[in-house]
């Protein structure tokens, strides 16, 4: 890989993960509703989960969808009926000291992961960094590399959401600002699916 082409790739990387989607709009109400620290596996559960998504769309998934592309219609819609419970669950959120919150949690480390695999901006960011920046020639090794790589920048851009949130947390502190912060949130998410209903003509 060159040095352009690299420089090229990490700007890539920073700007689709650090713009609004899914994960961030998340990582924002999380930063609010539980705070910096206990929304870290979350964040770290993102950058890793990313990261194995794009190394198995880069080993050979990218071509299973190619091949059945009914797969991928399936693995979107199913995606997207989760962001809508997720959306539900933000604006149903309580406040942070609230008994609603307190029976609630953060996502975890490896929800976070798994939630990768059904997230479509991750897999429209996974696909673009494959057959956009990775070269042909050493493919598996740069594979790994845009892999690993994209989990660097990942991390740190989407947790400027989550700093973002925590800092929010204190002018949120009464019950119906956050309230109307969490409804906001999930208007955002839900929002975020705009693409695929267009795709699928029905908007």
């Amino acid at each position: 890989m060159t040095t352009e082409l690299l420089l090229a790739f990490i700007a890539f990387a920073f700007v689709t993960s650090v713009t609004p989607g899914p994960n961030n709009m998340m990582l924002l109400a999380s930063g609010v509703n539980f705070g910096l620290r206990r929304s870290l596996p979350h964040m770290f559960g993102i950058s890793l989960g990313f990261m194995l998504l794009v190394a198995s769309v880069g080993l050979g998934l990218g071509q299973l969808f190619e091949q059945v592309p009914l797969l991928y219609d399936v693995l979107r819609y199913l995606g997207a009926a989760y962001l809508l419970y997720l959306a539900w669950k933000i604006a149903n959120s309580g406040a942070p000291d609230s008994q609603a919150t307190t029976r609630s949690k953060p996502f975890s480390f490896l929800q976070a992961a798994a939630f990768q695999w059904v997230n479509p901006k991750a897999w429209i960011m996974a696909i673009g960094a494959i057959t956009t920046y990775t070269p042909q020639e050493n493919f598996v090794v740069n594979v790994l590399l845009i892999a690993a790589l994209f989990a660097l920048v990942n991390c740190p851009s989407v947790g400027l959401w989550t700093v973002a949130g925590s800092l929010l947390r204190n002018w949120l502190s009464n019950a119906r600002a956050l309230r109307v912060f969490n409804i906001g949130m999930a208007l955002l998410l839900v929002a975020s699916l705009y693409p695929i209903f267009a795709d699928t003509g029905l908007l």
